[in-house]
């Protein structure tokens, strides 16, 4: 395994600020020497680093990678030296790309890169986040944000610090037909919404080396997928949730004893609307349906990879997205970074579930009680 050797202390970037004050006394001028250096070329295209090459990098991130318009795989972060050659060998990727956990901090003088992505396990996200924001460098990371709302608060911190993007990976929320449902909640085409149902699990087969029995690094069903329950209950209502009440269900107490299996919650908003919700290890679930006054609607499945479609209670149907949803959301979080946007999804958003996991797992812990939020 190659280690990136330290590159200069001044990158281009570096360069730039410390110029800038300098050239900032001097008008453009068409046709001189100036522009070139002051109007520095933008890159059409971000380098992203992936942290962590698991499945979801390997299967998903990275292949779709190729498709983007807006950024592009340049590097790669990992703790394990055996998967480095394959990772170079499909991608490219150069050797002065390639880091550890232990040399991610040099990534600062690295001028390929431009953003890094989390995708390591929950647990571990600020403490690599931090570091890739320390190191100048975009965050885009997945969800949940983090295990606590603490953890989320300083990732916020140092972006703002660093004066670095910050985005969450809630890919649902860059999904066409789920977009549509952000809309309805603000149009409310059926009237007031009186409830939400947002169900979402899978039949797992996790042994105990999997990180998803690790209460440390982020397991049980409500960090894996009851967050996908939670956003959606938030962005059908276009609100937050005041309350919550849960229940913690196991069958299988060898596997799940740290963590939970299956959790049932309800999230009470301030209008009356209630969101009852249900997350599972045991069994598959895949359904959003929004209740309103003179109607309903929603999305089955509504959180899968693809596929993603349903219909109004007027019969409008909501054709599955054709493209690649992974794509979509890379691609528009390099345009926000590209174009000094606002991103779609930002880390408050992701912090904002976070909290209510909390008040949830609060609940569950006092056999159902209702927990403010």
């Amino acid at each position: 395994m190659k280690i990136p050797s330290q590159k200069p202390t001044i990158s281009r970037k570096n360069f730039l600020k410390k110029t800038g004050a300098f050239l900032a006394g001097f008008p453009i001028v068409a046709n001189t020497g100036f522009p070139a250096i002051i109007l520095a070329n933008r890159k059409e295209k971000l380098g992203v680093a992936l942290v962590g090459l698991g499945y979801y990098s390997r299967d998903l991130l990275a292949p779709a990678l190729q498709l983007t318009k807006f950024c592009e795989l340049k590097g790669i972060v990992t703790g394990t030296p055996s998967k480095i050659p394959l990772w170079q060998q499909q991608y490219g990727i150069e050797d002065r790309n390639v880091y550890t956990y232990e040399t991610m901090h040099e990534i600062s003088n690295n001028d390929d890169i431009d953003v890094i992505y989390m995708v390591t396990p929950s647990g571990l996200h600020a403490k690599y986040a931090i570091r890739a924001a320390e190191a100048g460098k975009h965050v885009w990371c997945e969800k949940p944000m983090e295990i606590s709302v603490h953890r989320c608060q300083s990732i916020i911190e140092a972006a703002n610090k660093n004066k670095v993007q910050l985005t969450i990976g809630y890919r649902m929320q860059h999904e066409p037909n789920t977009q549509n449902i952000i809309t309805y909640a603000k149009e409310k085409p059926f009237g007031t919404i009186t409830e939400v149902v947002a169900e979402a699990g899978f039949k797992a087969y996790h042994d105990h080396q999997n990180w998803r029995t690790e209460t440390k690094l982020g397991g049980g069903a409500t960090f894996d997928m009851g967050v996908y329950c939670i956003n959606a209950a938030r962005y059908s209502t276009g609100e937050e949730p005041i309350s919550v009440i849960a229940q913690n269900i196991t069958t299988q107490p060898e596997v799940y004893h740290s963590v939970d299996e299956e959790m049932h919650f309800e999230l009470f908003f301030p209008s009356g609307t209630i969101a009852k919700c249900k997350t599972s290890f045991a069994r598959g679930m895949n359904t959003l349906k929004i209740n309103c006054e003179n109607g309903n609607y929603g999305l089955r499945p509504f959180q899968s990879y693809s596929g993603v479609q349903g219909e109004d209670s007027n019969g409008t149907k909501f054709q599955p997205f054709q493209g690649n949803q992974q794509v979509k959301q890379m691609d528009d979080n390099a345009f926000a970074i590209l174009h000094n946007k606002t991103p779609i999804v930002s880390g408050e958003e992701g912090l904002r579930d976070v909290r209510i996991c909390e008040a949830i797992f609060e609940s569950a812990s006092k056999s159902g009680e209702r927990v403010q939020i």
